[in-house]
């Protein structure tokens, strides 16, 4: 039998630098396997996704790293259907770069339970700024980690520059790197008239525990309020599938330093992120197979009690993007 994964790999080699062939556009992103087992609060939140559109109507960014599956919107409902949560936060994904339009185009579809984190730059005039916040903005993202950008100078220019675009607005500022990285920037974090979000364990190494250097000085960013952790992409951090055990000790350290500063996202449709190995960034890599509903059991084991739950799903959510 040839599988969707065997078409998929069999025909990276020809590369996909335009359009997806017919066979991708009919594709499927994963869809949890596994039904949600705890009472999911009214209101809840999938804080982290990204949508992948049809790169004829949406082209990629000539300088991303990877190159997607599809991952539609319709797709994005059902997943939401199955997980019980009622609000979605999209994530301007940097195979768009700079180009929000895919993204856009998806909150409007989604309407008021929907909100966005947008990728700018330095041409990004205040005016679009304004028209982004009318369209469901709340946030722009710097994504080091894609990218490799490891430099503190680099990474200080680029938060100090965002810093700047954001002050006065309801907004706050997103952040995809390590914790080396946040660890140089805590004093300007610290000074930020803005709210700092971290993505994704603010990118902590399960296997390394509470001890590894910089998880302090994220703790004392939450603990202050200052910053945001998303507890978001369990895999990222962990290779211990499928309930990543020893991202736990982590997610509870987080949530015991400030629950007020925690918010969960799927990370759906689970994109690479970067090409695979013998191949290029326009070769198609196909998305992680990740159960969503299995991840999300696990926030019973990082957050036993239901009030706490709530606050991630619910509380934090609503304040940070407005609900």
């Amino acid at each position: 039998m040839i599988t969707r994964r065997k078409v998929l790999l069999g025909s990276m080699a020809a590369g996909a630098a335009a359009i997806w062939p017919s066979e991708f556009l009919m594709s499927k992103a994963s869809q949890p396997s596994t039904p949600v087992d705890f009472a999911v609060p009214s209101g809840a939140c999938d804080c982290h996704t990204h949508i992948f559109g049809d790169p004829r109507q949406f082209p990629w960014f000539a300088g991303r790293t990877y190159t997607p599956e599809a991952a539609s919107v319709p797709e994005m409902r059902a997943l939401h259907r199955a997980l019980h949560t009622d609000r979605v936060v999209i994530v301007n994904p940097s195979v768009y770069g700079t180009d929000n339009s895919c993204t856009l185009d998806a909150v409007k579809q989604l309407g008021p339970r929907a909100r966005a984190v947008a990728v700018i730059d330095e041409k990004t005039s205040s005016a679009q700024l304004e028209e982004m916040h009318r369209a469901g903005v709340r946030g722009i993202r710097l994504n080091f980690e894609n990218f490799g950008q490891t430099n503190p100078d680099v990474a200080r220019k680029a938060f100090q520059s965002a810093v700047e675009r954001v002050a006065g607005r309801k907004w706050h500022i997103q952040i995809y790197t390590r914790l080396a990285v946040i660890e140089s920037l805590h004093k300007e974090i610290m000074a930020a008239p803005v709210p700092v979000v971290f993505d994704h364990f603010g990118g902590a190494k399960a296997s390394l525990g509470t001890a590894q250097a910089g998880f302090d000085t994220m703790l004392d960013l939450v603990r202050s309020g200052k910053a945001y952790v998303k507890i978001s992409g369990a895999y990222r951090s962990s290779d211990k599938a499928p309930d990543y055990p020893d991202v736990a000790p982590l997610a509870k350290a987080l949530i015991a330093a400030n629950a007020e500063r925690i918010v969960w996202g799927s990370d759906w449709p689970h994109p690479a992120g970067a090409s695979l190995p013998g191949h290029t960034a326009t070769d198609i890599a196909p998305l992680f197979q990740i159960d969503d509903g299995r991840l999300l059991n696990q926030l019973v084991v990082w957050a036993p009690d239901a009030g706490v739950r709530k606050m991630i799903l619910v509380d934090n959510p609503a304040r940070l993007y407005s609900f």
